[in-house]
């Protein structure tokens, strides 16, 4: 019995010492040290996703926000806050569309996400004729389908 529970301890010892070392090899690493052996890895995908511009609308009775003055083409995360006392909504009309959060009670947000071409935009409250009592405002996107000056210098004679 004694030699039945000695094999037992010796091939259970060889066993983890080939897990061990079959763990080892598994390891990978950066080719250092005694892995057998260089590795490679690949390295992490880049989002390839545009920058997106954060722009927070404060939607006040009866007057909207916006942190941000001027705006080029791309995209504009809008996050429309609702600071008044009444329900109010965030709309952005212009040449990318019409887009509109849903209507946000006092204390609420939502973001609104618009990608914006070049052209004039009207922010407003669309809610029960809030746009009327001055919830509105107006942007203008910039970019490089602005028309060109391309009248040619004039000579001065020479």
């Amino acid at each position: 019995m004694t030699r039945t529970l000695t094999r037992n301890r010796v091939v259970l010892g060889l066993a983890a010492g080939a897990l061990a070392g079959v763990l080892a090899g598994c390891a990978g690493g950066n080719g250092s040290g005694n892995g057998g052996g260089s590795t490679t890895s690949t390295p992490p995908k880049k989002s390839v996703e545009p920058a997106v511009t954060q722009v927070k609308a404060d939607l006040i009775d009866f007057h909207i926000a916006l942190s941000q003055k001027t705006f080029k083409p791309g995209a504009y995360a809008f996050v429309a806050k609702n600071s008044g006392h009444h329900d109010h909504a965030l709309e952005i009309e212009g040449p990318a569309g019409e887009h509109r959060t849903k209507t946000l009670a006092p204390g609420a947000s939502e973001t609104l996400e618009v990608t914006l071409k070049s052209g004039t935009y009207e922010i407003y409250c669309p809610v029960d004729g809030h746009k009327d009592l001055g919830m509105k405002t107006e942007i203008t996107v910039g970019g490089t389908d602005a028309p060109v000056n391309t009248t040619p210098p004039k000579s001065n004679g020479y």
